[in-house]
């Protein structure tokens, strides 16, 4: 199955910005994927979601317009670029993927349900 690493965590101030990057070992076309983070004490939450062809996208509502998650073009790999970081923002942020045959209709929102889960990538916002 397809393994994901995540890169681009990084500390920044308040109004930073930072793109996080998920490389996956096989071709993502036909794999539902998202975002999640767990901050310090909390349990994980869902960040965003875009659906197999990568032309549809969901977000939480906390990070609505500030963020933006999109597949690479080649299919082996997904982004999320984060604007306005609030320290509310400060996390471990995962990538997840679940395969078509799995999640069929329900790529949307955080109605699926992850079958792969990358290392994870820290992100700290200081005010």
């Amino acid at each position: 199955q397809v393994q994901l690493e995540e890169s681009g965590g990084d500390s920044v101030q308040t109004g930073g910005s930072l793109t996080l990057a998920c490389k996956a070992s096989l071709f993502i076309g036909e794999y539902c994927m998202g975002w999640f983070r767990r901050a310090p004490g909390k349990e994980r939450e869902w960040v965003a979601t875009i659906d197999y062809d990568g032309r549809a996208t969901w977000y939480a509502g906390s990070v609505r317009g500030r963020f933006t998650v999109s597949k690479d073009v080649d299919k082996f790999g997904q982004r999320l670029q984060m604007t306005n970081l609030r320290p509310e923002d400060t996390a471990m942020y995962y990538c997840a993927a679940a395969p078509m045959f799995r999640t069929g209709p329900q790529c949307h929102h955080d109605q699926w349900d992850p079958k792969v889960w990358g290392q994870g990538t820290q992100v700290t916002v200081s005010s």
